[in-house]
């Protein structure tokens, strides 16, 4: 135990701080957790943006991976997690649209032709269950499901453009796995976009898509009470300038991402690590909007309405074209949008008879430009008249959302780019990148394996190092 009566130090409370400190703590360790901002979370707050009793997260609202990775499933929190009908849907131009049900037999029904095709790709994934999830969030460890995670590999490591093509050959199949795979947040025609969208599929039929009712802020809450009652000690609004300021401890686990690590460690960084770090890339940013609504949004296809996700961008063709402009850092004039709609699973997140709504498009990288018009442009052409439906709105650039996450360098909420390159050495090539050449000192966030995600599990296998080195 330190001098200052702890043994570990955690700086950052987003879900891989939290996760790495409650399991330090469940080992008996006395655990300090700081976190800059007044309120924990990272990117689990949750905050009144427009309207007063209209809750909007922030960032994170839909948590397919909290159900499910191991990191959250040793925990054993009373989350009160709340699933929409329908994890997700695409609607297209003809008035038409994809759902992708719990039920993989009922989605493969509903795409008739490829049916076939959905149940091989993503149904077989699914059907793998958390063996293979645990596999996949766990990427430098021994398989749990070998077969399957090969399998998985094989079709996964494809670019999202050519899996597409090859695996489907209607436009609605298509346009359903460029939908799931423009998550990443990548050109669609990189390498692994594939998987990204093989993965995000297969967690809706295996564990769908929900939202933790009252907002993800809970799930924040829950984590860090729960770390007070182990032992642990929380304290809010302490920025962190430099690793000498920490207490001595025995145990530092750190949710920030290399360019923050680098400020906080001075020149104590061994030259040639530090060079490694300067180079860690950053994606994307995002441009958010979130609305406060009179009444729900009012689609051409009624039915989605039931789905929590709505993926707004119309065929693989259109999401490439846009995902790839933003690769080249243009602002696309019609944009993939990705939508939730929360209170189709949670009403509780609006006055009676209202909902709240967030959206956000893919921008270069510390962007500056109002997107407001360009998605509200792809939802009205889905959706006719939903302008009219808007009571209130807020909108966030890039600059925006790293102000209220530092881990969003440039507004990237992936905390750095996912290609190949950096998915397989994130931050730095090593057998066990979450180690630093200091002494003690871990990085946990989103910019260690296994990537961006609420999965806890960058803070895991830190917290898990750490114990073993102790």
């Amino acid at each position: 135990m330190g001098a200052d009566g702890f043994d570990a130090v955690v700086v950052g409370s987003g879900p891989n701080g939290l996760a790495g400190a409650l399991l330090l703590a469940r080992a008996g360790r006395r655990v300090l957790l700081l976190e800059a901002e007044e309120r924990f979370g990272g990117g689990l707050r949750s905050e009144e943006l427009t309207l007063p009793g209209h809750v909007h997260d922030v960032c994170a609202t839909v948590l397919p991976m909290a159900g499910v990775s191991v990191a959250f499933r040793a925990l054993d929190l009373p989350v009160d997690f709340a699933h929409p009908p329908v994890p997700a849907a695409h609607p297209l131009d003809d008035g038409s649209a994809v759902l992708v049900h719990r039920d993989p037999a009922r989605t493969a029904a509903d795409l008739g032709r490829d049916g076939r095709a959905w149940q091989a790709v993503i149904g077989a994934a699914a059907r793998a269950g958390n063996p293979l999830v645990d596999t996949l969030l766990a990427p430098l460890s021994p398989p749990r499901a070998p077969l399957a995670a090969a399998r998985f590999g094989v079709l996964g490591l494809q670019p999202a453009t050519m899996l597409a093509r090859t695996a489907f050959r209607t436009v609605p199949g298509r346009a359903a796995l460029a939908g799931m795979a423009a998550h990443s947040m990548l050109d669609l025609r990189s390498p692994v976009t594939g998987g990204f969208g093989m993965l995000l599929a297969a967690l809706a039929h295996h564990a769908g898509w929900p939202v933790v009712r009252g907002g993800s802020q809970r799930l924040a809450d829950l984590m860090t009470a729960r770390l007070r009652e182990l032992g642990g000690e929380t304290v809010a609004g302490h920025r962190v300038s430099s690793l000498a300021d920490l207490p001595p401890t025995g145990t530092v686990l750190l949710d920030v991402t290399p360019r923050q690590f680098l400020a906080l460690a001075g020149d104590r960084l061994p030259p040639g690590y530090a060079r490694r770090l300067a180079r860690y890339r950053y994606g994307p940013g995002v441009f958010k909007l979130d609305w406060a609504l009179d009444g729900p949004v009012p689609w051409k296809d009624p039915a989605v309405g039931r789905a929590g996700t709505v993926h707004l961008g119309g065929t693989l063709e259109e999401i490439a074209l846009s995902e790839a402009q933003v690769a080249r850092g243009v602002h696309p004039e019609r944009p993939y949008v990705l939508l939730v709609q929360p209170c189709v699973a949670d009403p509780s997140r609006a006055p009676a008879g209202g909902h709240t709504l967030w959206a956000y498009c893919h921008v270069p990288n510390g962007s500056t430009a109002d997107m407001t018009a360009a998605i509200e442009g792809q939802i009205e052409r889905f959706a006719p008249g939903f302008r009219d439906r808007i009571l209130a709105r807020h909108s966030m650039d890039s600059g925006a959302m790293q102000r209220h996450n530092a881990n969003y360098v440039g507004g990237d909420i992936g905390a750095g780019a996912a290609d190949l390159r950096q998915f397989a050495g994130r931050p730095v090539y090593s057998a066990r990148p979450w180690r630093t050449p200091l002494p003690g000192v871990y990085l946990c966030s989103a910019a260690t394996p296994p990537g961006p995600g609420v999965h806890g599990m960058g803070g895991y296998q830190a917290a898990r190092l750490a114990l073993r080195a102790r």
